[in-house]
């Protein structure tokens, strides 16, 4: 049997008419922004089904925006995030796609540049209440909420890659929630998606740098 606690019920603390097309849609920005971890100039959004229908009347425009800019689900600098965003220099389009079918109706493509054209591409899907899956990774299909500390390795996919990260991550006692190895083939890019219930400390990262197979690290930090 599945239990709904009180705030699935009463919903998150936010700003915005609804949990999925507000809330959820800047818990996945966010997600995108933090994954990202660089300054962020130039960000494109593809809505998808009930978000392409309804973005203008629930505000998901400026909650993908605003989550981007770093806000917050409750932060009232939501309302104003297209000034904020031409304030700060940030460059943004938004494209309407309703023909094409996606796995869940509340879904969102954001592909995120800076000024080196360094690019990281991110769909996620708002799955009511304000939770939220990122679901893609550039070409690798992934599957997390970031309801944890998460660190996604990409890496080529070879033997010893995954135990190099769980040996690091034991040495630095950090406890694993999740983790799971996404790849698009045997040998080929892959991602490595690693929850925990505790704070991932960054100075980790360097040392999982060390293996000549990972190429890039990102850290969701709660």
């Amino acid at each position: 049997m599945n239990f709904l606690s009180i705030f699935d019920v009463i919903g998150p603390n936010m700003i915005g008419p609804s949990s999925s097309h507000t809330a959820g849609a800047v818990a996945i920005a966010l997600s995108a922004r933090k994954m990202f971890g660089g300054e962020i100039t130039r960000v494109t959004f593809t809505l998808y089904g009930s978000f392409a229908k309804t973005y203008k009347g629930h505000g998901t425009d400026k909650a993908l925006l605003g989550g981007i800019l770093g806000f917050s689900t409750d932060d009232e600098r939501i309302r104003d995030a297209f000034e904020l965003a031409n304030e700060m220099g940030v460059e943004y389009k938004f494209h309407i796609d309703e023909e094409t079918v996606t796995n869940h109706p509340n879904t969102a493509d954001i592909l995120l540049e800076n000024e080196n054209g360094h690019k990281l591409f991110v769909r996620g899907e708002s799955i009511g209440g304000g939770k939220m899956k990122i679901v893609r990774i550039n070409n690798v299909n992934v599957e997390f909420t970031g309801e944890y500390s998460t660190l996604i390795v990409q890496q080529i996919d070879k033997p010893g890659v995954v135990a190099h990260i769980t040996q690091c991550l034991s040495l630095h006692n950090i406890n694993i929630a999740f983790m799971r190895l996404f790849r698009e083939s045997k040998g080929t890019a892959a991602f490595t998606v690693v929850e925990s219930d505790q704070p991932i400390p960054r100075d980790i990262l360097q040392y999982i740098k060390i293996n000549p197979n990972v190429q890039d690290l990102m850290l969701i930090e709660m």
